[in-house]
């Protein structure tokens, strides 16, 4: 028996089958299935592809289910689940045939379900690919994207008539039409000569302002506090875009697991929208701790204490220490302490300020640097992906070497901005990272003047099946303009070598001669340095990822990369571990170029170099 199904039945059909599920009380023998066997007649491989994935009855045989009153009623779901796959694909005179046991399952009364279960035969005609003599909308909002596949001669796919709707009512939204919506349509469809006829009619309502927000779960964040951090336009013309960056700059605080923005349902007197805001607060405090090894660099420990909501205006306390080069070759062990609040919504809603403290030890070739920076500023966020920082910082540094103890004090202005458009900043697979910092700075004493530039660019590129290959790209640019190198902070100075720069040669290993006395020549950072750095990233199973890359670096003694300098390079091979949360990566180098290699260097972290 051929059966023709319409959306009215389907309606019906899904009524009886879960009214029958229900009166179904005492359990039913099973017995195993046979056979289930799904053919279609003039069916294209991927049309072949989704009937077979729509179909409850084809995953019922894939899980072992041969419970009969489970594979009844997969059966009788399955006329829609299939309708709708073809009309997914632009098919709408296709024949659907249910056999179970020779019966068509569509003529079983729901009460005299079969007890045991063999044989299901599934048969789909999908008929001939209907396309769209006219497809329209009405009325229609400027600016308005539609989907591409609803258009005059394009297949008739359900999909896009769907997608045409949810796109023709944001468009509406998107100018300030809050309560836009989908008054009706007219689809006609012509079996003679397959064709459909669609027009989408919209109702747009009135221009709508935002009224007031209206918050609920917090605990211990102030109200007042919320709303700054928020910064919700009350008053101005609705825009979905302002709602998404309000639940935006809330989740950014840390303060909240969760945050959830609902419309009123109607609109105020006046065309004004209220929006509703559910908060849920996280723990207030959270601890972390991280690893890296390698043969040149030793063992490096780190750990942090964050409080999220100090003084419950969402400021954020972070303690954060480490002790680094344990175990390192011909070095001291180095340290790093520091404490920083960051109070966000200050002095504006997009902007946080912030304090810190810090005091370290750097291990540094021939030199030991310990250092004290207290410096306070504001981060601010101008996009989803750009953000901007600027700071004043007082230094104090004290350098040792064979040549004796040099002081350094200084104030400096660092600026910086970051561009970050990666899919996933621990694991990337696409997109771009570049972040560009100029540090003005004025030295008292012997300390010299001048300002120090820095930039860091990283490209990501997938490619082959699924985006299995990933190749990763880096460059590294740095110089110092002003004070001559002795004069310069050793901070500010810059090394290549070692897990950020050039793996495969030893950790800040290449620097410039500096002579300190007659006698006495150590080695120092330079006043100009680039870096490059390549992968060829490729994924061997779900968990498991292979890397090749080849990394070189370059020291000057002279600002804008004059005078003496040398270059060295790396290769090396690695393994990936995905986690979930980021891979745990090991990397083992060797060098390649230049004479500061030291043979074979091991890198052990947590997340893709770059």
């Amino acid at each position: 028996m051929t059966v023709r199904v319409s959306r009215a039945e389907l309606s019906r059909i899904g009524a009886v089958v879960l009214g029958c599920a229900a009166l179904l009380l005492g359990p039913s023998p099973s017995c195993a299935l046979d056979s289930v066997q799904l053919s279609t007649r003039g069916a294209n491989s991927d049309l072949t592809d989704s009937l077979r994935a729509a179909s409850l009855v084809v995953q019922a045989e894939r899980d072992g289910l041969t419970d009969a009153q489970s594979l009844f009623a997969a059966a009788r779901a399955d006329y829609g689940r299939l309708l709708g796959a073809l009309y997914a694909a632009g098919h709408y005179s296709g024949v659907i045939q249910i056999s179970i046991d020779g019966r068509e399952a569509a003529d079983i009364a729901p009460l005299d379900a079969p007890q045991t279960i063999r044989d299901i035969r599934i048969t789909v005609d999908p008929g001939p690919q209907f396309r769209f003599s006219k497809a329209r909308m009405k009325p229609y909002a400027r600016g308005t994207k539609l989907p591409p596949e609803y258009g005059d001669t394009k297949p008739a796919y359900s999909t896009a008539i769907e997608d045409a709707a949810v796109a023709g009512v944001e468009g509406w939204r998107n100018i300030g039409h809050a309560k836009a919506r989908v008054s009706g349509q007219k689809i006609v469809a012509d079996h003679r000569a397959a064709a459909v006829d669609s027009e989408i009619l919209l109702d747009p309502g009135p221009r709508a302002r935002f009224g007031q927000m209206h918050v609920s779960g917090q605990q211990r964040t102030r109200l007042d506090r919320i709303e700054k951090i928020a910064g919700f336009p009350t008053g101005e013309v609705f825009d979905p875009e302002e709602l998404e960056r309000v639940a935006t700059r809330l989740r950014r605080t840390g303060v909240f697991r969760s945050v959830a923005l609902s419309e009123a349902e109607t609109l105020r007197s006046g065309d004004v929208l209220d929006v509703d805001v559910v908060l849920a607060e996280e723990a207030l405090r959270r601890f972390g701790f991280g690893i890296e090894a390698s043969t040149s660099d030793g063992l490096n420990l780190s750990g942090y204490w964050l409080h999220r909501n100090l003084l419950g205006g969402a400021e954020r306390l972070r303690v954060d220490a480490a002790i680094e080069r344990i175990g390192a070759q011909d070095t001291d062990l180095g340290y790093n302490l520091g404490i920083r609040i960051d109070r966000p919504g200050t002095p504006i809603t997009d902007a946080t300020a912030f304090a810190e403290a810090r005091a370290r030890r750097t291990e540094v070739v021939d030199l030991t640097v310990d250092s004290i920076e207290l410096s306070f500023g504001l981060t601010r966020v101008l996009s989803d992906r750009l953000s901007a920082e600027a700071g004043l910082s007082y230094i104090h540094a004290s350098a040792r070497d064979a040549g004796g103890r040099t002081e350094f004090d200084l104030l400096a202005l660092p600026v910086s901005v970051t561009w970050d458009s990666r899919d996933n900043p621990t694991d990337a697979q696409k997109g771009y990272y570049l972040d560009a910092e100029i540090t003005p700075f004025l030295g008292f004493g012997d300390t010299g003047s001048g300002a120090r530039f820095a930039s860091d660019a990283r490209a990501y590129r997938s490619f082959g099946a699924d985006g299995r290959f990933v190749l990763a790209g880096r460059f590294q640019l740095g110089t110092i303009v002003g004070p001559s190198l002795v004069d310069t902070p050793p901070d500010f100075l810059f090394y290549s070598g070692g897990g950020g720069t050039v793996r495969g040669q030893p950790y800040q290993s290449l620097g410039v001669p500096v002579a300190r006395t007659a006698t006495i020549t150590v080695q120092s950072g330079g006043l100009s340095f680039a870096a490059l750095s390549g992968e060829l990233r490729a994924d061997i199973t779900e968990t498991i990822g292979a890397v090749a890359f080849y990394d070189a670096g370059f020291v000057s003694d002279e600002a804008l990369f004059a005078g003496n300098s040398g270059w060295h390079s790396g290769a090396g091979i690695g393994v990936r571990y995905n986690t979930g949360i980021g891979p745990i990566r090991l990397d083992v180098g060797l060098p390649v170029g230049g004479n500061t290699g030291d043979g074979v260097q091991l890198y052990i972290g947590i997340g893709q170099a770059f």
